[in-house]
């Protein structure tokens, strides 16, 4: 009598091509100098030394993904930035809290294992972490099947950085009179993805024929840890916030003091194309301001004096502007005027 003989390759997972995977990263991240290193890649943890300069060390983690911005990146057949955006989501809220990133860990899980799509994929990831200054320290693929479509995946990220006790930026040291100013966003970043789809879907329109659309969804999120560590280092900012989900009020709420207010005055935002698109689309004021940074990738409060200083630490294009200041208040956060669309 013949059995049957059952696999696990033939459930759908193939396990060889797993290890393929694995040996790609080993062969294209970046090996560390000295006597002093760790062979974290395959291993069951990571292991990383914690930098001896820091007085009073405190850890700081965040985790997060991309949401549906992977729908674009299929859609296109483009997933060679979409790692870039997996970074920056965490290490941009990292660094608001005056942390810097050490490390990065990624987590893919997919319908079948497909070496194109996850090497583009990693090679972002390893783009991010190198803009960020840390290491990509391990991960995790998971093949499955029956859990996701034919040619569906999602990504997630965690990473950790640190932070000296008496540098941690916290709402102590936002002050009266403080202004506000808006750092340029690279574009959409990775928030209202699922509302973009949904409009293009409503509008019947076909991105991968539109030479606008096509450029500016797949717009990896700036990451702004090299300018962030630059100016905490030197003591220039007070507070700063990531303007993600939630939109500019949501996120700058999150980092206001008691008794303090945020005076923002739209007017003075500069957008950029995209958002002009998703507003004559058909997106009302409101639900753009709570919905998409709207042009303002990241947030800093400082003293009105060390403007001068801290835009020396950024490129012309993405040059910090005043767009609020900090006065007395109850409402932590007050919009005034509206968004120049045209």
């Amino acid at each position: 009598m013949n059995k049957k003989i059952y696999t696990y390759k033939k459930s759908g997972v193939n396990i060889k091509s797993a290890d393929k995977f694995v040996n790609f990263i080993s062969t294209i991240s970046p090996k560390k100098k000295g006597k002093k290193k760790f062979s974290n890649i395959g291993g069951f943890g990571s292991i990383t030394t914690i930098p001896k300069n820091i007085k009073q060390p405190r850890i700081v983690a965040c985790t997060d993904g991309v949401g549906t911005k992977i729908e674009i990146a299929n859609t296109l057949n483009k997933f060679d930035t979409i790692g870039i955006d997996l970074v920056a989501m965490s290490v941009n809220d990292l660094i608001v809290q005056g942390a810097k990133p050490l490390f990065f860990l990624d987590y893919i899980s997919i319908n079948k294992i497909d070496l194109s799509k996850l090497k583009s994929i990693i090679k972002g990831i390893l783009d991010g972490c190198k803009q960020s200054r840390c290491e990509l320290v391990g991960g995790e693929t998971a093949e499955m099947p029956g859990t996701y479509e034919k040619g569906k995946f999602d990504i997630a990220g965690f990473a950790v950085g640190i932070v000296g006790k008496n540098q941690i930026l916290n709402n102590n040291k936002i002050k009266n009179n403080n202004i506000i100013l808006a750092v340029p966003s690279s574009g959409l970043h990775s928030n209202g993805y699922s509302l973009v789809r949904y409009l293009i879907k409503k509008n019947k329109i076909n991105i991968t024929k539109n030479k606008f659309l096509k450029s500016e969804l797949l717009k990896p999120t700036k990451i702004y840890v090299k300018e962030i560590m630059n100016l905490t280092n030197k003591n220039l900012i007070n507070g700063c916030a990531n303007i993600t989900g939630g939109g500019l009020s949501d996120n700058i709420k999150r980092v206001i003091p008691e008794k303090l207010s945020a005076n923002l005055n739209l007017d003075q935002i500069k957008t950029t194309k995209i958002f002009k698109w998703l507003k004559k689309i058909g997106i009302s004021d409101n639900e753009m301001l709570k919905t998409f940074n709207c042009g303002v990738g990241f947030c800093l409060i400082a003293d009105a004096k060390k403007l001068k200083k801290i835009n020396k630490y950024f490129s012309k294009k993405y040059k910090p502007y005043v767009i609020g200041k900090i006065t007395k208040g109850k409402n932590k956060v007050k919009l005034n005027g509206s968004i120049n669309w045209l």
